[in-house]
């Protein structure tokens, strides 16, 4: 008689042996990858690294520590000096290998540590070996006068140091003579901080050149971009309106802006946070890339931005032109007159100004225009309470192009608009007044005036900003 099902299997279950439970694979340590350095490097230029480590729960000693490196190929190139027995505790220790130099390529590079036989590699970075970029930050003059002796100052900046034996500004004319500038620099050390030259001074016949500034490596010249140098028989920029002497300030827009030593592009102490100022009804956040430079105009460009200000408002991305923050340094004062010319802009929101600022005041404002009261300039003295509206149905509507100067005076200011004298404050800056310039395109928030009604870019664009100051 067979045995019921439930006893059957009750007896095969007793006589299968029971198994041991599979121990837990043993966790890696828990060592995190604070900093590594370099990620860059010159090539065949030896150099060290550095590796940050520290522990996440508590301290464990390891059999070495090091720095690794892989090619392409995943061949091994380890930086050498790795260390032997080594405690890590939370406080963090740091290993600074041996040198070493790398052929130009991309590698990649990882901290690494082993205990007993088992390496445990941490996380992997770009090690980029390649000679630095050489970059022209800025290049004047743009223009000269016929047989009238100039200098030109070349700034340059670097992705990483290096040494150049000579550095100069180089000068072709149409059959590709050679009229450089004299005055070269050697032995000059170029850092991404900057570095600038100004050479001794030459003249030039009538005519256009093409103007580049260049460095030298042993024998061997690099070339920096051209632009045109145009050489005028005479003076070209037009009288002001008033009985003026030199012109100090120049700006064409035949090319872009000299950034870092005429103009700066993403900061003003104007602004509460330098790069935006939710304070004063404005969404703006500087954005160098909103500048442009085309047929000898620059255009200010502002878009939606990504950022949000303090008060929660989506921020536009925008452009603005100071003298302040730069090499120059320049400064308008009592007896200058300075011109803008620019193009009234149409879209809802746009706030164009020339106006004046320095050490949290100073401000003298040539222009400010909204598209909201079409035909109105807004003129005004910041500093001795006056100002007017200026109203010219013909002149002033959106896509106007407009002159707009300030004849400045201790005791009195004058407006200019297309040379016509329009406004007397007759109260001035006073006699030690001096700020740096700023022209811009801001964008309101809606207190004052409306803002923007879409997501459209606005833009306005100058032809020129000049400043005339009486000789000495």
């Amino acid at each position: 008689m067979s045995l019921p099902r439930r006893v059957a299997l009750l007896s095969l279950l007793l006589v299968v042996p029971l198994l041991p439970a599979a121990a837990p694979a043993a966790a890696a340590p828990r060592i995190q990858q604070r900093s590594l350095t370099p990620a860059s490097a010159l090539p065949d230029t030896p150099v060290a690294a550095t590796l940050s480590v520290g522990s996440l729960s508590g301290c464990l000693t390891v059999d070495e520590i090091g720095v690794g490196v892989r090619d392409a190929n995943q061949q091994n190139l380890d930086f050498p000096g790795s260390a032997g027995r080594t405690r890590i505790c939370p406080g963090g220790y740091s290993l600074t290998t041996g040198t070493r130099s790398f052929p130009a390529g991309t590698y990649t590079e990882f901290g690494f540590y082993r205990i007993g036989s088992t390496y445990y590699d941490l996380p992997g970075q770009t090690l980029t070996v390649a000679a630095p970029t050489v970059r022209q930050v800025a290049l004047v003059p743009a223009r000269a006068v016929a047989d009238t002796p100039v200098t030109a100052t070349l700034a340059l900046d670097s992705t990483a140091c290096l040494t150049a034996d000579e550095v100069g500004v180089g000068v072709r004319d149409a059959n590709q003579q050679n009229l450089d500038f004299p005055g070269t620099a050697t032995d000059v050390r170029i850092c991404p901080q900057g570095y600038t030259l100004t050479t001794a001074a030459r003249s030039f016949p009538a005519g256009t050149y093409t103007e580049f500034g260049w460095y030298r490596t042993g024998s061997e010249y690099h070339n920096l971009p051209s632009r045109t140098l145009t050489v005028s028989g005479s003076v070209i920029p037009p009288t002001p309106p008033i009985p003026a002497g030199q012109l100090v300030l120049d700006e064409d827009f035949t090319n872009p802006p000299a950034i870092g030593t005429t103009w700066h592009d993403t900061s003003t102490s104007a602004y509460r946070y330098g790069n935006h100022n939710p304070d004063d009804d404005k969404l703006d956040w500087l954005q160098a890339d909103a500048l442009s430079t085309e047929n000898g105009a620059n255009t200010f460009t502002a878009t939606p931005g990504a950022n949000r200000l303090e008060n929660g408002r989506q921020s536009w991305d925008t452009g603005l032109l100071t003298t302040e923050y730069t090499q120059q340094g320049f400064q308008v004062r009592p007896g200058d007159y300075a011109e803008v010319r620019i193009q009234l802009p149409g879209g809802t929101g746009a706030w164009p100004a020339l106006w004046t600022w320095k050490d949290g005041g100073n401000e003298i404002d040539s222009f400010e225009y909204h598209p909201d009261n079409p035909n109105l300039l807004e003129l005004s003295n910041r500093i001795n309470s006056a100002g007017t509206y200026y109203t010219d149905a013909d002149a002033i509507h959106p896509g106007a192009w407009v002159s707009i100067g300030v004849h400045y005076g201790a005791h009195n200011n004058d407006w200019y608009v297309n040379h016509k004298l329009v406004f007397s404050d007759h109260t001035g800056t006073g006699p030690d007044w001096s700020a740096y310039l700023i022209l811009n395109l801001s964008i309101c928030a809606g207190s004052w005036h409306p803002a923007p009604a879409d997501g459209n870019p606005i833009s306005t664009a100058a032809d020129y900003l000049r400043v005339w100051r009486p000789r000495a």
